[in-house]
């Protein structure tokens, strides 16, 4: 039976079906599964990878080589079928995605609202913004569906628009307000601050490595009333 949790994955041809199949990892490997090339596979109790339909046996090998060389440059141990066995250890740089992601940990360190506001204009700023390219790039997802051929094309294109139009605008509109909210604020946040990692000469606590104070103690839930305390009315 594959494994399908932590770190380790089966990349092989399911011996039944002869469909080539990926097994296990998290969201990390799933995302490397799929910049391979394998198409993710969602079930109400699992989450599994195929090849692409179509791909001729040269092809899948290719695939499913490429991704046991990226999974396992990357420390997941990975059981496969002996001919998509590899040394190769392909180089990993950064992904858009990643980038984009790091505004949340400058999000985290913000210590005031000018902070805040910065790292939300790069995600609203109307010319280059993070949500004015995804819009962008909707739209031309729709005019690449719009001249591919089938039937259901440019359905899927108006879809694809409706989604640009409805909801991508609707966000950035919201939160470009909210970068002006913030950006009128001048405000520290009451939590955070900029800590100098000093200790004044007169702090008692002399072990100390910064002046912060210490976090504020969650208070204790209160006891339920007991039973039969409450009394009716009438």
């Amino acid at each position: 039976m594959p494994r399908t949790t932590g770190r380790f994955l089966d990349i092989r041809c399911d011996p039944h079906s002869g469909e080539l199949l990926a097994y296990g990892g998290g969201l990390e490997a799933h995302s490397i599964l799929q910049r391979a090339g394998f198409v993710a596979v969602v079930r109400l109790h699992e989450t599994y990878h195929r090849a692409p339909a179509g791909l001729t046996e040269d092809d899948e090998s290719r695939l499913a080589t490429d991704a046991v060389g990226r999974l396992r440059a990357v420390a997941y141990h990975v059981d496969c079928d002996e001919r998509f066995d590899t040394e190769t250890r392909p180089a990993r740089y950064p992904t858009l995605g990643a980038s984009v992601a790091h505004l949340a940990e400058r999000l985290r360190e913000a210590t005031d609202t000018a902070e805040a506001a910065d790292v939300l204009t790069e995600l609203t700023a109307p010319h280059d913004g993070i949500l004015a390219g995804f819009e962008e790039t909707l739209g031309a997802l729709a005019e690449f569906f719009d001249g591919l051929g089938d039937a259901s094309d440019p359905y899927t294109a108006r879809r694809l628009r409706y989604l640009a139009d409805e909801y991508v605008r609707v966000i950035r509109s919201d939160l470009a307000h909210t970068r002006e909210r913030l950006a009128d604020r001048h405000a520290p946040h009451p939590g955070r601050r900029a800590c100098a990692e000093q200790v004044p000469d007169h702090d008692p606590e002399r072990s100390a490595v910064c002046a912060c104070p210490s976090p504020p103690r969650a208070l204790p839930a209160p006891a339920p009333p007991p039973v039969g305390a409450a009394r009716s009315r009438r």
